[in-house]
């Protein structure tokens, strides 16, 4: 192995790869055994684990090299970049070698499309495939399903990496047409299908017989790219939506445009998406995933924007007013998780210990609610904080006159070009 080559590979691939950002390894429960190396359960990029736990991943690219010519993607075939590949083997090695270093505890591999979606997806299941084999690893390995590439391939993949994805890249099929013409929407929404097809079949194969293969234990999911086209947050979300419902997806991904090329389809070079619509996003998609929200409830055709001065859940809340206050030591779960400031733990903690009497704002405070927000919608067993009649909006100015969010601080503004 050329070590000077290889590091300079590993430079242009792993800088390649950085814009993508479906990379979390929560999910997997991959043991090891017989003295294998890694352990998926615990999940050079920053992850997390279900528990939060922070790991590290060695996030790259196989390939820059791509057949393709995406307006929004800085590997396209048309752009004057450097070029690299990985062989198969120069991949497990980097991945074996960081790990044994203590650098990584995974592997995420993606891949700019050569020749065609077969002949690359073949390549990167080879890696993942010797990676299991012929050196016993049992560490987190998350790979790109080509969008195109056979079922066959997609069945392999499967019982190798813990989960495996395929990027929408645009919320809608009107958007990947604008920049992307030469791609097609059904080619990414077919892998989807046969995953969730595939996952259910395993998952009921494992109740049955305790050997049975694991397939893709972490599942799937998808990113897509925000601020490149013209959708609001309706139709994003509504998109997400659909996915979740209908592909049984772990995540949807949302990745604020990073303007890399010029084109007069795409926003001009010195603007980006603000990282908080990226926020407020994956705000709402937790409302979605998380705490009983219907999507409409939170974006529809009178509202298509999220507020980007207020988190999601606390806009729903100032907007429907007349569901509040609520009595903590009476009202329903499901209506104790909308309430601004209260987290799920916090509600299931509430749930529980009201069994044993009246809580006041100093046990709701030691649950983890926050009571600077939760004091305005909630009443419990204490006169302190009694509601005051206040509107809506006054109740949105008194919160942002003590919140301080760090992604609203030196906001640039995207030109709208749609």
């Amino acid at each position: 192995m050329d070590a000077d080559r290889i590091t300079e590979k590993l430079n242009i691939l792993a800088d390649a790869a950085k814009y993508d950002v479906s990379c979390a390894s929560s999910g997997s429960k991959r043991k090891n055994e017989n003295k294998g190396l890694g352990n998926a359960s615990n999940g050079i990029c920053h992850s997390y684990t279900e528990d939060g736990r922070c790991v590290s991943l060695l996030k790259i690219l196989l390939t820059n090299h791509c057949i393709f010519d995406c307006a929004y993607c800085v590997s396209r075939k048309s752009n004057d970049i450097q070029r690299a590949a990985f062989t198969v083997q120069e991949v497990v090695d980097l991945t074996i070698n960081f790990y044994r270093r203590n650098y990584i505890e995974g592997l995420f591999l993606s891949s700019g499309i050569f020749k065609d979606a077969d002949f690359t997806m073949e390549r990167l299941v080879r890696v993942a495939k010797k990676l299991r084999l012929e050196h016993n690893f049992h560490g987190y390995i998350h790979l790109k399903s080509i969008p195109g590439a056979s079922d066959e391939l997609m069945n392999e993949a499967g019982l190798y990496a813990d989960r495996l994805s395929v990027n929408l890249e645009m919320p809608t099929e009107a958007g990947l047409k604008l920049l992307a013409p030469d791609k097609n929407h059904q080619d990414m929404i077919k892998p989807m299908g046969y995953l969730k097809n595939a996952i259910i079949q395993h998952t009921e194969e494992k109740k049955l017989f305790k050997k049975a293969p694991l397939f893709a234990p972490a599942g799937q999911s998808t990113q897509v790219i925000i601020g490149a086209t013209p959708e609001d947050d309706n139709q994003i979300l509504h998109s997400a939506n659909y996915f979740y419902k209908n592909f049984k997806l772990r995540r949807v991904y949302y990745s604020g445009y990073v303007p890399v090329l010029e084109d007069s389809r795409l926003p001009a070079l010195n603007t980006s998406v603000p990282m908080v619509r990226e926020n407020r996003l994956y705000q709402a998609d937790w409302l979605m995933r998380n705490y009983g929200f219907h999507v409409s409830e939170i974006v529809n055709n009178q509202q298509p924007h999220l507020d980007l001065d207020i988190d999601p859940k606390l806009s729903w809340a100032i907007r429907n007013m007349n569901e509040f206050p609520i009595d903590v030591n009476r009202a329903d779960l499901k209506m104790i998780l909308r309430v601004p400031g209260i987290g799920v733990l916090s509600a299931q903690k509430i749930v529980s210990a009201r069994k044993f009497g009246k809580l006041n704002w100093e046990n709701l405070k030691r649950m983890g609610v926050c009571i600077n927000r939760a004091k305005y919608f909630v009443t419990c067993q204490s006169k302190e904080f009694e509601r005051r009649d206040l509107t809506g909006n006054a109740i949105k100015q008194f919160i942002l006159a003590t919140s301080h969010s760090k992604y609203i601080k030196n906001v640039p503004t995207q030109l709208n070009l749609f």
